[in-house]
């Protein structure tokens, strides 16, 4: 169960590193970020929930206890994207995309206070590769602009991401059911975009563009619905931060895809990082065995 709870997580940090791809189609028919935090949480809550009514009613059963969890899963989830896209915008990409990936350590140090997990010394060597391999990778290395309001918002977008783990390992403590823990979260997610992200702005997008809700659905399948699904059930199997150290894969694969599709250039830095996130994941999945 192990092999496939990293098999997993591998897959949900793909799918997320993919998401540079579809800002870079969404951001030309002039939408904001706020509202592609909303696209992306609407059409994940909206397939969950279909999902739900078609193979399995009983995930809309939840006690108050659950609901409150995903209220808090769904707000974090919804906090970190839009500090990561303020702080994309405030300092720059690669500063961002670093302080975010913080959140493996805020994970560590929260897990050995409250869950009683041992901060063993593979974990810490792959933290640290993972943390400087993913400076590497994002360029921050050669160009971190010191911006203080892009760097707490960074920093911030890093704990919320955190506070997310932590929140869905209680799920599972609790025997939330995977499906039922997306799909909430999701919902209150969506709410909670929809509620301060202008949503008419969406509409108006696609009265003048109505193949623009392909990529929008596209979208939230792709950078949240399978993701999300996928990292909820490998927290069954593996300690929560191992789980969110190796979700760090993220970075290095978005840096593949803007090689690959967006024609960038990948430095010697950038490949020095991606081994070292490799060797960080394959340490990990040893020190799991």
């Amino acid at each position: 169960m192990k092999k496939r709870a990293f098999l997993f997580i591998i897959m949900a940090g793909i799918l997320w590193g993919s998401s540079g791809l579809f800002v870079n189609a969404l951001k030309p028919l002039g939408l904001a970020s706020l509202q592609m935090v909303a696209i992306r949480a609407t059409v994940s809550a909206l397939c969950m929930a279909v999902y739900a009514l078609i193979f399995d009613r009983q995930c809309f059963k939840a006690n108050l206890r659950q609901l409150i969890l995903y209220l808090c899963s769904g707000a974090c989830i919804f906090l970190t994207a839009s500090f990561y896209y303020i702080s994309m915008q405030a300092s720059s990409v690669s500063t961002a995309v670093v302080l975010m990936y913080t959140a493996p350590v805020f994970v560590m140090i929260y897990s050995v206070l409250f869950f009683g997990e041992k901060f063993t010394k593979p974990k810490c060597v792959s933290l640290v590769l993972m943390i400087v391999g993913c400076a590497l990778v994002s360029g921050i290395v050669g160009g971190l602009k010191f911006n203080a309001y892009g760097i707490v918002t960074g920093f911030l977008s890093g704990i919320t991401y955190s506070a997310y783990n932590i929140f869905t390992k209680l799920e599972m403590k609790h025997k939330c059911n995977p499906v039922s823990a997306s799909m909430y979260s999701f919902i209150f997610m969506a709410l909670i975009a929809l509620a301060v992200s202008k949503p008419y702005r969406i509409v108006e997008v696609v009265a003048e563009k109505p193949s623009a809700v392909l990529l929008m659905i596209a979208c939230g399948v792709c950078t949240c619905v399978l993701p999300y699904f996928l990292y909820t059930l490998s927290l069954k199997a593996i300690a929560v931060g191992t789980a969110s150290a190796l979700g760090i894969i993220e970075p290095l694969s978005a840096t593949v895809f803007s090689v690959v599709f967006l024609k960038e250039m990948l430095g010697i830095d950038s490949v020095i990082g991606i081994v070292m996130i490799v060797g960080a994941v394959i340490i990990l999945s040893k020190a799991e065995e």
